[in-house]
């Protein structure tokens, strides 16, 4: 008996099958090799087409089926992990209207701000738990005002990982948890908040229905099967966007866990029993993927959209070519904690909400031409996305979440020894890498939705742990002072 989980990520689309009775990973791929395009057709501007998702999820899916040569009868369910915060449009026909508006584009931060202070910051904060800031919310509205006869056509809008469960199933549906994402949530009613689709003039025509987070949504569609490999009928049971489907495959549903990544962003994501919010909405609040009127379970949830995606812009543009991210991990050890205080703020790409939506832009302070070298600014660079994660933990920390435990995957940046220890030495946090990873977390999350696991306790008694990483004294001082700079560096820079 298997499973299959997908993670529809703004850079590739990854799909793993694994034996829902070991947890063992039986086969995984992803499309494409090179990082996906994201279009910017304007300054601040992020854009894909949702069609190279499927496309993309059809290669992945054929790859693992033929790698795994099962019977594809004996797969049960599915599970489906996706980038948040996108904006996926369609007509009565399920046709795609434009491209989607992903998370890291910053045309909306404006009508977000604009709803904050006309709907009422206690409102917003007490009700949605966020500012609507440059959500999927204020991504319509920009759409409704900006491009009026692709909104006069909108049947639906969508998240990303509703448009895949769309394309598998003919059927458009969302979640509690994929409303809250958008900031279209209220949660002192539980339900839509009719005052924010009020304010932007919003019908709510134009919401999918509802579906459970865990549970039977839909089954796959003879031509979504005969694409995909798949069996007709099979049922998709789970789906969750990236962060708390993350969270979910380190087994982090409980107050007080923590789980990171450091893909193409970079977040920490706690979890809260009690509705608290940051009074500057700079770390966000989302309803858990266990969350339930009854049993208050948020996802407290810190990002940082300029982390991996800078590391990928190092390795292209100031390390050698060809050279590999283990390789640039050495490089950047030769170099002294601190790079000798050569100082990099990672806000790159796009507005940042720690920093109340500013868009910085990369920079380098400090710069020497006679004294820093390639290794200074690769280790600058890890050093400067580690301190952001730390800068944004002080957030969480004031609204009660406690950083003691980091469980992450071993992947991406948690792969890079250097980033490893200056967070751990910056934040006096343990770190727990597990063998584990968002399609993984889709599957299992799939296993439950089915009914195939009793609990989460069954769910989760395979995952593995590689790794404990604890803070090391004997350079906490070090990592602590150059901290110390690059926080000072940052309140210069901020309006």
């Amino acid at each position: 008996m298997y499973l299959i989980g997908y993670d529809i990520g703004s850079s590739s689309v990854k799909a793993s099958l694994m034996n829902a009775t070991t947890g063992e990973c039986v086969a995984q791929d992803y499309f494409p090799k090179t990082e996906m395009t994201i279009q910017s057709p304007q300054s601040g501007w992020a854009e894909q087409e949702p069609e190279s998702w499927w496309d993309n999820l059809i290669i992945a899916t054929q790859s693992v089926l033929a790698s795994a040569k099962i019977s594809t009868s004996s797969i049960k369910a599915i599970g489906i992990s996706y980038q948040m915060h996108g904006l996926v449009l369609v007509d009565k026909e399920q046709n795609v209207l434009r491209p989607s508006i992903i998370w890291c584009d910053s045309r909306a931060v404006s009508y977000g701000e604009k709803a904050f202070r006309s709907l009422g910051e206690d409102y917003c904060l007490s009700h949605l738990l966020n500012a609507p800031g440059n959500f999927t919310a204020a991504k319509l509205a920009w759409v409704k005002e900006n491009e009026p006869e692709i909104y006069a056509k909108t049947d639906k809008f969508m998240l990303p990982g509703d448009y895949i469960a769309m394309r598998m199933t003919d059927e458009i549906k969302t979640t509690i948890s994929g409303l809250s994402e958008g900031i279209f949530w209220d949660f002192k009613e539980n339900a839509i908040s009719r005052k924010l689709m009020d304010y932007f003039g919003f019908s709510s025509s134009i919401v999918p229905s509802l579906t459970p987070t865990f549970g039977e949504q839909g089954k796959l569609s003879k031509a979504a099967a005969a694409q995909l490999g798949l069996a007709e009928g099979t049922p998709i049971t789970y789906r969750a966007g990236d962060q708390p489907n993350n969270a979910l495959s380190l087994n982090v549903l409980n107050p007080g866990e923590i789980a990171a990544t450091a893909g193409t962003s970079g977040v920490v994501y706690g979890v809260n029993e009690h509705i608290r919010y940051d009074q500057q909405s700079r770390v966000n609040n989302f309803a858990h993927v266990n969350h339930t009127k009854n049993k208050t379970r948020l996802g407290v949830l810190l990002c940082i959209n300029g982390t991996g995606i800078l590391n990928a812009w190092i390795k292209r543009n100031i390390a050698q070519k060809d050279i590999r991210y283990d390789e640039m991990n050495e490089i950047a050890m030769q170099s002294p904690i601190g790079a000798d205080k050569l100082v990099m703020l990672p806000f790159g790409n796009g507005a940042e909400r720690i920093l109340n939506n500013q868009e910085l832009g990369c920079s380098l302070h400090g710069l020497n031409f006679n004294r820093h070298q390639q290794a200074h600014v690769i280790r600058a660079a890890q050093e400067g996305i580690a301190f952001s994660l730390a800068y944004g933990m002080e957030i969480m920390q004031e609204m009660g979440i406690a950083c003691n435990v980091i469980r992450a995957g071993k992947a991406n940046l948690f792969l890079s020894p250097l980033f490893r220890e200056t967070l751990a030495n910056t934040t006096n946090a343990t770190i727990e890498l597990y063998e584990t990873d968002g399609a993984m977390g889709a599957a299992k999350g799939a296993g439950i939705g089915a009914g195939i696991y009793k609990d989460e306790q069954e769910a989760f008694s395979s995952l593995k742990k590689l790794e404990t990483i604890q803070p090391d004294t004997t350079h906490t001082d070090a990592t602590k002072e150059s901290y110390m700079l690059w926080k000072s560096i940052l309140q210069k820079q901020l309006k």
